[in-house]
């Protein structure tokens, strides 16, 4: 598998792409704008919980870089059991799609679920530099690619990257 420098991630060529997505029902409707700072596949519980996966992928955007097209988002404040700092989920009224979160941690931060993108492939290790982080909450069922950046924990966290 090829990974991406994280130096070399978010090409200045990519600054004007625009990809769309929405939910389930249709109701809500997004665009974001340019390349994100980083993809977190994420296999916190909470995330398992929150997205009914093992694991969540997220593209990390800035605030500035999310548009809503249509639709009004709902929020549910959730806190965290570990930090004890706040995410805002942020979901349809009508069908209930998760479509992403805000969060304490980064208050510039518009967090996607890659899911909700219309065309989700875009997003790949080679283009964006991809963090796998809480490992140690994976599903056996759910194996890291080889050879990824993943963390114990969070990245922030000081036990520092490992390698499988």
């Amino acid at each position: 598998m090829t990974t991406i420098d994280p130096a070399d991630a978010a090409p200045e060529s990519a600054d004007n792409e625009y990809h769309e997505g929405g939910c389930v029902c249709g109701a809500i409707r997004y665009r974001t704008i340019g390349q994100p700072a980083n993809v977190i596949v994420c296999h916190c519980t909470w995330c398992q919980r929150r997205t009914g996966s093992g694991f969540a992928v997220i593209p990390k955007f800035t605030r500035a870089q999310f548009e809503l097209l249509s639709g009004d988002l709902n929020r549910y404040r959730s806190t965290s059991d570990e930090s004890g700092r706040w995410l805002d989920l942020e979901f349809c009224p009508n069908c209930g799609t998760n479509i992403g979160f805000l969060q304490e941690l980064r208050p510039d931060a518009h967090a996607i679920d890659a899911g909700t993108f219309d065309d989700p492939s875009w997003l790949a290790p080679d283009r964006q530099w991809f963090r796998y982080i809480f490992v140690r909450s994976s599903q056996a069922w759910s194996a890291l690619p080889e050879g990824v950046e993943h963390h114990h924990g969070h990245f922030l966290d000081k036990e520092g990257p490992g390698k499988p």
